[in-house]
């Protein structure tokens, strides 16, 4: 008997082994006995055990997903029950690839747009609710729980990069009835698989990470129509679609209309579980794969357009015909493309014949420089660049605001300083001739621009850069001299160049932005360097920048944009979101249509603020410093900084004036060639930065006492404005009938003439200034009582003025919010 219970337990141990190391792992359930209230004792000494091994391995990037299939549905009955087909909204789908349904879907991403991946941190691949394209609702949320997110399984830096998303048992989409039978069933879940860029709050994407809502227009599994008529329509690619039971229709094609969920589209019904669908056959294909590969789709219209296999001349050809039509100013700045084919198509003949590259790089530079537009960017031919401006004379140059030309740099024992220069000399004439067209004349490496401004400050730089070895005639006056003229020679030297640029360059280091607070000015001060880094870190740091000002109470914030290139514009203006408390309409972007053979504005696309939570909104006062530098995005964030009054800008120059957003064309030789593509307008459908910048409320004056500050006159101009400090009141000169003068007033200050009259004397009393800076003249008696002043808005001054008595009268100029700037007043005789 001992030895059959030996057996016995050998034989139960070989067959919990045996249940250990084989068989499907999923256990099967015990059966249940609803009679059971699990008091009766088991009736035999062996007692049943189950055991599950479970080992999780990591899968390889383009592996089969193993999942559990969908169960179906309990219910009542156990038994299959028969299903009349008349009941069903249409005749079962035709399954391809039947296994069970899908688990998992993988599949690769290939782009080409050079933008797609710069800034990007947080990218994501998901299930993506298509509710919102059923509806044809553009404002569409996906929620949250219906997002499942995907793995990235390769690089995602390069193209292709490979994806994996395991499917849940139970999606959590939004069910809709599609099937157009007239009665209210509970629908299906549409899913496109879609890429994403995740910048804002948590793993899942929000509104702003949408842009609004609705429903992916590029890189997802569908494909959306580039016909007006069927604008974002999805006219093919795949859906994923979960039935919760075998009841539900679903097209199986466009229909007449050749649009999808409208009532002429046939109908079949579905499997229960999840069915891939391809919308590219006719009629759809039905697929019931396990693990389907679903590529992502670049679509045409986001996709680098690629002229580098044509020849110089062929491709130069192209370009004109694309820039003809795509460029986005043409007819705001007057370009003559065919002028411009004409004068420069016969460079690119001469390098095809002789297969001269850097000849045709040259005369694609050349040319990219007559279009008068920041955004354009063709060949930097470095050794061209290198020979004209590694010599110099050593001295660096800057302009003032009445003219003069000063030397602001001078390199010890330089060729200048040989000479006899000083800081502070002013320059009167070079080569012959004088400095202001001798500037004019000069060409800058860093070309194209937008505004005259910017142009002339980097003509400013090149003027002092020669070829090593050249012979320059100077004429100088040194500060208390008279003027001298001498013959210098260029020397190799990159002091001076770098002394221009050292203020306008950054070291590498700076985070996308940083911030600290000033406590002896009592003022949050930001620098905002890019808005083409690390999105996701740029985002964090605002929104703990904003969460410290507030919490300790920081009612005063500068925000220096004066060394931001630019980068991503929406990024931009949802950073400026968090200013505001109402989201307003910020504009709107133009582009070229094929179709329409016009540059079309959606106006359901608008650039509108995506509001922040409150806890992430500053409310107190604002100042942002600009300055030339700041270009592109920089300047839409500056510009939206200015709606509802909402931020005073600061600066001695306007910003660079680039209004448009960018798209780039790979050319022969390994080149590219980038141009404005989009036309940005404001609310009102007006111009409002290309050509023109955001222009400063408060100009600080380029004098030669803010030139050679130790400080930096414009940040201090700013800290003086928000902090409300009282304007500096300056005496002026006495002033005669028919006397003028001309001068600069300096932020938050005003100047005071004394004019004596007599009895019997008509006068005007002009103020009149070059600008729109809205000037005020205000009239008080000797005794300092008001006599009179002018609106901000005008600015003519008091004509016909007749005190009928000898008077003196003292003029304070001065401008509205201190904004300072240049202006004339004249005391006109009009007796």
């Amino acid at each position: 008997m001992k030895q059959l219970r030996y057996l016995f337990l050998l034989l139960l141990s070989l067959g919990l082994l045996l249940a250990a190391c084989g068989g499907d792992p999923t256990p099967t359930p015990r059966p249940v006995d609803d009679d059971d209230d699990g008091a009766a004792a088991p009736t035999a000494e062996v007692v049943e055990v189950e055991v599950t091994i479970v080992v999780t391995a990591t899968p390889e990037p383009n592996a089969p997903i193993e999942a559990t299939p969908t169960p179906t549905p309990a219910t009542d009955e156990v038994e299959d029950r028969p299903v009349d087909l008349a009941d069903l909204p249409g005749p079962p789908a035709a399954i391809v690839n039947d296994e069970g349904g899908p688990v998992g879907i993988t599949g690769e991403v290939e782009y080409t747009n050079p933008f797609f991946n710069v800034g990007v941190a947080a990218p994501v691949v998901i299930l993506e609710d298509q509710a919102g394209f059923v509806d044809r609702d553009e404002d569409y949320l996906f929620p949250v729980e219906s997002q499942s997110l995907g793995q990235i399984t390769s690089d995602f830096y390069t193209s292709p990069f490979n994806y994996s998303i395991a499917l849940p048992i139970e999606p959590k989409g939004g069910f809709r009835d599609v099937d157009n039978d007239g009665e209210e069933d509970i629908g299906v879940q549409v899913f496109a698989v879609a890429y994403w860029n995740n910048v804002f709050g948590d793993p899942f994407l929000e509104e702003r990470d949408l842009g609004g809502g609705g429903w992916s227009t590029a890189y997802a599994s569908t494909i959306i129509s580039d016909d007006p008529e069927f604008e974002r329509e999805i006219v093919g690619g795949y859906f994923l679609v979960y039935a919760q039971d075998d009841q539900q229709g679903f097209p199986s094609g466009f229909g007449d209309d050749m649009l999808l969920f409208t009532e002429d589209d046939p109908i079949v019904t579905l499997p229960q579980g999840y069915t891939i669908v391809n919308l590219d056959t006719e009629p759809f294909t039905f697929d019931r794969s396990r693990n389907p590969v679903i590529d992502l789709i670049e679509p045409e219209g986001a996709a680098l357009v690629d002229y580098s296999d044509l020849s110089y001349t062929e491709a130069f050809d192209a370009l004109v015909d694309q820039l003809s039509n795509e460029y986005a100013f043409t007819e705001y700045k007057g370009i003559d493309w065919e002028a411009l084919r004409d004068e420069y198509r016969p460079r690119f003949e001469d390098a095809d014949t002789n297969n001269d590259e850097l000849a045709y790089l040259r005369a694609l530079r050349d040319f990219s420089w007559q279009i008068p537009d920041g955004h354009i960017s063709g060949p930097f031919l470095g050794d061209d660049f290198r020979a004209a401006a590694i010599g110099g004379i050593g001295i660096a140059i800057r302009e003032l605001d009445d003219g003069r030309v000063l030397v602001n740099f001078l390199l010890e024992d330089g060729p200048a300083a040989e000479a006899g220069m000083e800081i502070r000399s002013e320059i009167l004439e070079m080569n012959g001739q004088p400095i202001g067209d001798y500037i004019s004349n000069t060409v800058s490496y860093f070309a194209p621009y937008s505004t005259p401004h910017n142009r002339r400050l980097d003509q400013l730089l090149f003027a002092t850069r020669f070829p090593v070895g050249t012979e320059v005639e100077v004429t100088f006056q040194n500060p208390g001299s008279l003027p001298e003229t001498v013959t210098l020679e260029a020397v190799g030297e990159v002091e001076s160049f770098n002394f221009w640029l050292e203020d306008e360059t950054r070291d590498g280091f700076e985070l996308p932005l940083e911030y600290e607070f000033l406590e002896e000015e009592g003022v949050g001060y930001v620098q905002i360097f890019s808005f083409f880094d690390n999105d996701l870190l740029t985002v964090q740091l605002w929104e703990r920048m904003i969460q410290e000002m507030n919490e300790n109470n920081v009612s005063n914030l500068v925000i220096d944009m004066r060394r931001n290139g630019g980068g991503r514009g929406f990024l931009a203006d949802q950073m400026a979101a968090y200013f505001f408390n109402e989201p307003l309409v910020t504009g709107n972007s133009g582009f070229y249509d094929e179709d329409r053979d016009e540059f079309y504005f959606n106006p359901d696309y608008e650039d509108t603020f995506i509001l922040p939570s409150e806890e992430f909104r500053y409310n107190g006062n604002v100042v942002v410093i600009v300055g030339p530098d700041c270009a592109s995005a920089c300047e839409f964030f500056s510009y939206n900084m200015t709606l509802d009054d909402r931020a005073t800008i600061v600066g001695t120059y306007p910003t660079a004036g680039l209004g448009g957003s960018v798209d780039d064309v790979a050319m022969p030789a390994d080149e590219t060639f980038r141009f404005t593509q989009g036309r940005a307008v404001d609310p009102d459908g007006n111009i409002h930065i290309e050509g023109i910048g955001v222009v400063p409320d408060i100009r600080v004056p380029l004098t030669e006492e803010t030139l050679f500050s130790d400080g930096d006159p414009v940040l201090e101009a700013a800290f003086a404005f928000i902090n409300g400090e009282a304007p500096d009141v300056s005496e002026g000169e006495t002033l005669a009938v028919g006397d003028s003068v001309t001068a600069v007033l300096d932020p938050n200050s005003s100047t005071r003439y004394t004019v004596t009259l007599n009895a019997g004397e008509v006068v005007g009393l002009i103020l009149e200034s070059g600008s729109d800076r809205p000037f005020i003249l205000t009239v008080y008696d000797e005794d300092g009582e008001l006599l009179a002043a002018t609106d901000p808005d005008t600015l003519t001054g008091f004509e016909n003025v007749d005190f009928g008595i000898d008077i003196t009268i003292i003029l304070e100029v001065s401008t509205e919010e201190g904004s300072g700037g240049e202006y004339t007043l004249t005391i006109e005789d009009q007796s």
